[in-house]
């Protein structure tokens, strides 16, 4: 964490490349957890993690140390939002075992779910109810990207996430409530395995910077199939703030 700038990636690997930069002990999250401030919790969105699971992650980190977490496909990819009630009980009940280490809810809706309003609503409100956490949403269908959806966003404080590669047109850039941006950076030119390049990254943290000065920015590096995630993270972090 640097400021309100929150920089990390998907999962807290530490690639053997990156080894000597980290503490020699503790486990892969403790040691992640000494040099940054947040990570994205992806596999929340594949499977179900016990509370005690949550618990023992939170248990892990220091004080300032703050997750995000995936909501489960069930609720976003089939249920497409609707109907999410028991589900969402679960997952909320799940999540509690961050306690004030859960710091942003990352919803990723599936490019063929178009914005609709008396779908979308009841699900936001039925989430808000059970999770006081902030919230940010990766749509992928181009009829979220309107002025219409920024403003029903906005005003529901629902933060729209800026995507790398952005896809569809308007994705690149963070929209919906202004009182946190959250950025996704899958990698390029090929993604999720690629590393960014310098002027790439030089980009990014002067955007970052100018985020910061009307709210919280997050930043998550998901380039990791290649090990490039942790690399790209500590080298922003260091365009941000030198002593990081």
């Amino acid at each position: 964490m640097t400021g309100d700038i929150h920089i990390g990636t998907a999962g807290w690997s530490v690639p053997s490349s990156y080894a000597d930069g980290f503490p020699r002990q503790g486990s892969h999250l403790e040691r992640y957890s000494a040099r940054l401030g947040m990570a994205e919790i992806n596999t929340s969105f594949y499977r179900p993690h016990r509370r005690a699971t949550y618990e023992r992650w939170a248990a892990s980190t220091p004080q300032p140390f703050r997750f995000a977490v995936k909501a489960p496909r069930r609720l976003t990819h089939e249920l497409r939002l609707a109907d999410p009630i028991p589900d969402l009980d679960r997952f909320a009940g799940e999540v509690g075992g961050l306690g004030a280490r859960l710091g942003v809810v990352l919803i990723q809706t599936p490019p063929s779910l178009a914005f609709d309003p008396d779908r979308a609503g009841p699900f936001f409100e039925a989430l808000a109810d059970r999770i006081a956490a902030p919230v940010a949403l990766e749509p992928r269908h181009a009829s979220w990207f309107t002025a219409v959806a920024d403003d029903w966003l906005a005003r529901r404080r629902i933060a729209r996430v800026a995507a790398d590669p952005a896809r569809p047109d308007g994705a690149g850039e963070p929209g919906g409530w202004r009182g946190l941006a959250y950025w996704r950076l899958h990698g390029s030119p090929r993604i999720y395995y690629s590393p960014y390049a310098p002027e790439t990254l030089d980009g990014v943290a002067r955007r970052l910077k100018a985020l910061s000065q009307t709210g919280p920015v997050w930043c998550v590096l998901d380039n990791t199939a290649a090990f490039a995630a942790l690399g790209d993270a500590l080298s922003l972090m260091s365009r941000i703030d030198p002593r990081a």
